[in-house]
């Protein structure tokens, strides 16, 4: 298992857009999180312009296939989107 950092880069008005899409994509996030794909998830609140999901998979493709199906990418509130591989010094 391998750890991966997942940084989402938001459209401007992200927050007041996000609204109708907001509790399909958090289902998605739960889901991944309750098979133990996602780790952490969370948006940077100051300014709200990106979000960092930290997931521990086997594999990247889990990440791009969970890109694939969020209400997010789908609906234009991410602009663009990074995966990277995330070497853990400290903790588990």
């Amino acid at each position: 298992m391998n750890y991966y950092v997942l940084i989402y880069h938001y459209i401007d008005d992200y927050m007041t857009r996000r609204g109708q899409f907001r509790e399909e994509h958090l289902k998605l996030a739960n889901a991944s999180n309750q098979r133990g794909e996602l780790i952490l998830a969370g948006a940077f609140s100051d300014p709200p312009d990106k979000a960092l999901l930290i997931f521990h998979v086997a594999d990247k493709s889990i990440i791009e296939e969970f890109i694939k199906n969020d209400p997010y990418v789908n609906n234009g509130l991410v602009t663009k989107w990074e995966i990277r591989p995330w070497t853990v010094v400290i903790g588990n």
